[in-house]
């Protein structure tokens, strides 16, 4: 579900769509997940994303460098990228970047 009422800038968008889709990709090869959901939304200047899977827990930033990656490449553009993923489940991860308007206003 997304909750927003305009886009952001398209540089804030494109990490935006990498995460979601790299955390999609990360819940289908390793998680063994009956469902997953994503949720987008605005709150202030930040721009938040939930990725959550009833899978089997476990995953670690440390566990690869995919996670990693991730939370580097958010950390690049003043970022956060948290995982709660204990053994057995599920996994939440939220991810949150700065907004940026598309016309270049925060």
């Amino acid at each position: 579900t997304a909750d927003l009422t305009s886009r952001p800038a398209q540089a804030i968008e494109g990490i935006a769509y990498f995460t979601v889709s790299e955390l999609l990709q990360n819940v289908s090869k390793h998680s063994g997940a009956r469902s997953a959901s994503v949720e987008v939304w605005r709150s202030g200047d930040r721009l938040l994303i939930q990725v959550w899977d009833d899978g089997r827990g476990g995953a670690r930033l440390d566990g690869g460098s995919g996670m990693q990656g991730l939370a580097e490449r958010l950390d690049a553009v003043d970022g956060l990228f948290v995982v709660e993923s204990p053994e057995g489940g599920p996994t939440t991860v939220t991810a949150e970047l700065p907004w940026r308007d598309r016309g270049g206003k925060p």
